[in-house]
């Protein structure tokens, strides 16, 4: 570990500039010295839940790289920390850091299920599906606090309207209930994220997430319901967890998991900075030779924002894990399918209930 002061239980180890802000704030080592005389802490570590009341809770994705048409938010901002999360930048819109902020400040939308009843209610609306988490994890540890997301799941099924469920957090199966109920009409999918099957990994990546046994058995708890289950072995992070993709996706397709997706880890906008913090601290040893293979993948560069090869990276490495994907598929999922959602169900339960007549 770096001789820097190494922040434990967090992904980020600083807070990074806003773009969108005119002044800069910086912890000053005066003022450091100043807190350690007089007993003091100088940067307080604790999560503050912070409501806000957007108008609107489903956004259109227009992005032909991301594998989904809508998707909705309950929380912005995430306390599991991990460090190279894309969704970091957006913190930045709300006025806050991408860095520490982006895991401390998480913003609550507690209308999120009138909204989104509001939205399958209207006329104009076409059944299509709808993916929880499109940007921050709707099962994060402020669920278990608001229960959002389980008010959200009870829409959708009063509505019989497909939803898509991402997470890295074994709360899901609090919930497994209404997630058998949805199953039974074809209205859920899950995709649980798995990066590592190293603790020591996932600690270090993201600290305040289920952990690999936990999550493991979440898949197999929901594939033994029946409830399909997609495992995201993503992003790979080439010398760091881009060796473990080929038994990653056999252990996950041994517990059940009907597929797999894998993004090559990128590094825009601020996560470029909290990245590299991140890895001098927390891998000092390898730091330079992670940075250089991330580069190696995006044309020399952390940052790629090239539609259509952002997400799958190019040249010798990024070749080289894909190939590995192609091979685990051949290998582990030949013989399984994943289903695709109804949409046909929700017009006649628009009411509320279904039409007799």
């Amino acid at each position: 570990m770096s001789s820097k002061k190494y922040l434990k239980g967090r992904g980020a180890q600083q807070n990074v500039h806003n773009r969108f802000l005119q002044h800069v704030y910086e912890l000053r080592d005066d003022f450091l010295e100043f807190c350690r005389l007089e007993g003091e802490e100088a940067d307080k570590s604790k999560t503050a839940y912070i409501p806000i009341f957007p108008k609107t809770i489903v956004n259109k994705v227009t992005s032909p790289d991301v594998g989904m048409g809508y998707s909705m938010n309950p929380y912005q901002g995430c306390e599991h920390g991990c460090i190279y999360c894309y969704a970091r930048n957006a913190h930045e819109f709300w006025g806050y850091s991408a860095g520490l902020d982006f895991e401390r400040k998480i913003l609550v939308k507690k209308a999120a299920p009138q909204l989104l009843e509001e939205k399958i209610k209207n006329k104009r609306w076409k059944a299509a599906t709808i993916v929880m988490s499109g940007n921050t994890d709707c099962y994060q540890p402020a669920e278990k606090k608001f229960e959002i997301t389980r008010k959200c799941l009870e829409v959708f099924l009063k509505y019989r309207h497909p939803v898509g469920i991402i997470t890295k957090n074994a709360l899901i199966l609090r919930d497994l209930d209404i997630l058998k109920q949805l199953n039974e009409h074809q209205l859920v999918a899950v995709n649980v994220s798995i990066t590592s099957l190293s603790e020591k990994t996932r600690r270090l990546l993201e600290p305040r997430t289920a952990t690999i046994k936990r999550r493991l058995q979440t898949v197999k708890t929901l594939s033994e319901n029946d409830i399909p289950v997609n495992a995201m072995l993503a992003p790979m992070i080439p010398g760091i967890n881009s060796h473990e993709l080929l038994k990653l996706a056999e252990t996950v397709a041994d517990n059940g998991a009907r597929s797999f997706g894998i993004t090559v880890v990128r590094l825009n906008g601020a996560i470029g900075q909290i990245f590299t913090d991140w890895i001098k601290k927390a891998m000092p040893d390898r730091a330079e030779k992670v940075l250089h293979l991330i580069q190696d993948c995006h044309g020399g560069s952390i940052n790629d924002s090239r539609f259509g090869i952002r997400s799958r990276g190019e040249g010798k490495v990024a070749q080289q894990i894909h190939e590995m994907a192609r091979l685990a598929r051949q290998r582990y999922f030949a013989d399984k399918t994943f289903p695709k959602l109804r949409t046909d169900l929700h017009a006649q339960y628009k009411s509320g209930q279904i039409k007799l007549f």
